[in-house]
């Protein structure tokens, strides 16, 4: 079985494809090297519609449009995903406001005991908080040098 690798940042305010894009980029490089990389948009290309993805929540939009955009699908998917895959790369790099439901991932990545690779520029960014920086296994400040340590990490 391949290693594998959960995909995990920030979605709400986004377009589908700026959500998605450095993610199909990293799967992309890491299959490469025989690692498989999860997104919490997979399946979910009937959010192309919407100018700008929300959280999700009460009011949204896609809510009863699929299951996997349901409060409850969501949750259970990227559960499962930050709790059983072989790492979780967290890229917060240009983030400009908090990602709750990242910062959600990687709680429950630490409390699971999966290493977490942070991808964040040092100094006053909206995810620069202690609970942060100390469940980081690794942090990094590009998305470049987050690939090559989940490679570093996952690879013999």
């Amino acid at each position: 079985m391949k290693p594998s690798v959960y995909l995990a940042g920030p979605i709400t305010g986004l377009t589908y494809d700026e959500g998605q894009d450095w993610r199909d980029g990293a799967r992309l490089r890491l299959a490469k090297v025989g690692i498989d990389a999860y997104s919490p948009l997979r399946g979910k290309e009937y959010l192309r519609d919407h100018k700008r993805l929300d959280s999700g929540g009460h009011g949204s939009t896609y809510v009863g449009v699929n299951v996997l955009s349901d409060p409850a699908g969501i949750v259970a998917r990227d559960r499962r995903d930050c709790m059983t895959r072989d790492a979780v790369l967290v890229n917060f790099a240009g983030a400009e406001r908090v990602s709750i439901g990242t910062c959600i991932e990687f709680g429950w990545a630490n409390a699971a005991g999966v290493p977490i690779i942070l991808v964040m520029e040092k100094g006053d960014g909206p995810h620069n908080h202690a609970m942060i920086l100390r469940m980081a296994d690794y942090h990094v400040e590009t998305l470049d040098e987050g690939l090559e340590v989940v490679a570093a990490l996952l690879l013999p």
